[in-house]
């Protein structure tokens, strides 16, 4: 059941003293606190190895808040919520002490026994934690019990299922909330507000009047520090499993019966369950991968991927993925969902563009200028916005004559820069379980079996790489993907916000 207001709450954060906590997670929490979004009764138990004290953690929690909002206003109110436990997540007296000191918390601030368990770690412990709470009586609350799980959920599809196994003994799946921060994203929630709430665009959606829709998400830094998780994971795994399939399902599915978590997954899962399975010998005609090589910048060396840190001098790990998805139902028939993400690409975006198809008879072609097709685009990061593309008449021109307009709307220019982040949107959702946007258990399991098939062919078969230049849009490759259906991709950079 969602809750109208957020109640009080005790929330544990398993790996308190890494980078997700400090980046996204207590500036969140500040966030919910400072609007009053944050119940007035909540406590923050941070969980991790390192022999810290209260002192310690509060201090670490007050230089994250700092470091991303300079005036924060009641910080040392705000801090004084936070406690520490050092703690062994596989020795059972790490959760006495830990159970002791949040029933203390429990009394103290009348939190009702409600306790939000969010595992900001490594995915090997997920299971081994969710365990030891159940066994070690964390749960023995009459309050409700949620459990916060990063990406990725798994490797592949036998493995994810192993560990929902084990976390479903000790939680519902109601219970356990799966972050993907994309789904928090503010254009990606209006994404079926734009679809759902108007009359000009919902007739349009289907194959009828859409050619093909383009997902772009791509970054210009390259793996850095992550090299030696990259190397398990790739492009494929830790971009496409989730977030793009994720965004494909929400562009896809029909309207559901009312906007109720179990009715839009329900929608969502329906999408995912049509995307056409892709044979072994049919994964080159679908999908492309790539891996950045060294360049050079401003005269300056710019490495490979097989240059970085912890990664394979001879990798056969993709940084990038292009592909062309086609879902078999009555709306979608024959258009194809082309996506791509990449590292070390020309600039930071994620768009989505919906190309719809010419006018049947093109009254104002001329040899020499033919007619631009319209487009929405949906601008999710780092501008958020829409623009859609017509066509008017060419201002001082001849009647005959035609120029492409842009209706643009940005997010950034209405609402300021200060809309909240991803992560604050779904902490707020999780303290009052609105589970809508995160992943429900069905939607993962056929993410992974869409997506495991084509890994396991790449993974038995050495690339060719690298095969991109840092700083450019991927391999040639990509390009004849659209190519051989007629289409070709959007350059990213014409369509910003600042561009329209």
């Amino acid at each position: 059941m969602i809750q109208s207001e957020t109640p009080a709450s005790l929330i544990m954060i398993f790996g308190a003293t890494g980078d997700l906590a400090k980046r996204k997670l207590y500036p969140s929490l500040y966030h919910l606190f400072r609007k009053g979004k944050l119940a007035e009764h909540f406590a923050v138990i941070g969980v991790a190895r390192r022999p810290w004290s209260n002192e310690v953690l509060r201090e670490h929690v007050k230089d994250s808040v700092l470091t991303s909002i300079k005036d924060a206003e009641n910080i040392e109110e705000f801090i004084s919520h936070f406690y520490y436990q050092p703690h062994d997540v596989s020795d059972t007296d790490s959760y006495i002490e830990l159970k002791k000191l949040a029933n203390e918390l429990d009394s103290k601030y009348s939190l009702q026994g409600n306790r939000i368990f969010y595992l900001a770690m490594a995915p090997e412990f997920f299971g081994t934690i969710a365990e030891h709470l159940k066994t070690d009586g964390l749960t023995d609350t009459n309050g409700f019990h949620r459990l916060v799980i990063e990406k990725p959920f798994g490797h592949d599809l036998e493995s994810a299922i192993q560990l929902n196994n084990r976390i479903r003994k000790v939680f519902s799946e109601n219970d356990i909330y799966r972050i993907d921060h994309y789904l928090g994203k503010e254009m990606v929630q209006n994404i079926e507000v734009i679809r759902f709430a108007n009359a000009i665009f919902e007739p349009l959606w289907n194959s009828r009047f859409i050619s093909n829709i383009q997902i772009t998400s791509s970054e210009m830094l390259g793996v850095e520090e992550r090299g030696g998780y990259y190397e398990t994971s790739g492009a494929l795994r830790d971009m496409v499993q989730n977030h793009m399939l994720q965004m494909v399902a929400l562009l896809a599915m029909e309207p559901p019966i009312r906007l109720t978590p179990k009715e839009i997954r329900s929608e969502k899962v329906k999408v995912l369950g049509a995307l056409r399975s892709i044979k072994v010998e049919e994964v080159k005609q679908y999908f492309v991968r790539g891996q950045y090589g060294p360049s050079t910048e401003n005269g300056e060396h710019v490495p490979g991927y097989r240059e970085e840190v912890n990664v394979n001098p001879e990798s056969n790990t993709d940084t990038y993925v292009a592909g062309k998805l086609m879902i078999d139902n009555f709306r979608w028939a024959g258009v194809p969902f082309y996506i791509r993400t990449g590292k070390r690409m020309t600039e930071k975006s994620t768009k989505i563009i919906i190309q719809f198809k010419d006018v049947p008879m093109n009254l104002y072609y001329s040899s020499d200028k033919k007619l631009a097709p319209n487009l929405l685009v949906i601008h999710i990061q780092p501008e958020e916005g829409i623009t859609l593309h017509l066509n008017a008449k060419e201002s001082g021109g001849q009647m005959m004559e035609t120029t492409p307009v842009k209706l643009n709307f940005s997010n950034n220019d209405i609402a300021g820069l200060n809309t909240p982040e991803a992560y604050e949107k779904l902490l707020f959702d999780c303290l009052r379980g609105d589970a809508t946007n995160f992943t429900h258990w069905d939607e993962v399991a056929l993410s992974w079996n869409f997506v495991d098939k084509i890994s396991t062919y790449w993974e038995n078969e050495k690339a060719e790489f690298p095969n991109y230049a840092a700083g450019t849009m991927g391999p040639k490759d990509a390009d004849e993907l659209l190519k051989q259906d007629g289409f070709f991709w959007w350059p990213i950079a014409d369509l910003d916000v600042d561009n329209c």
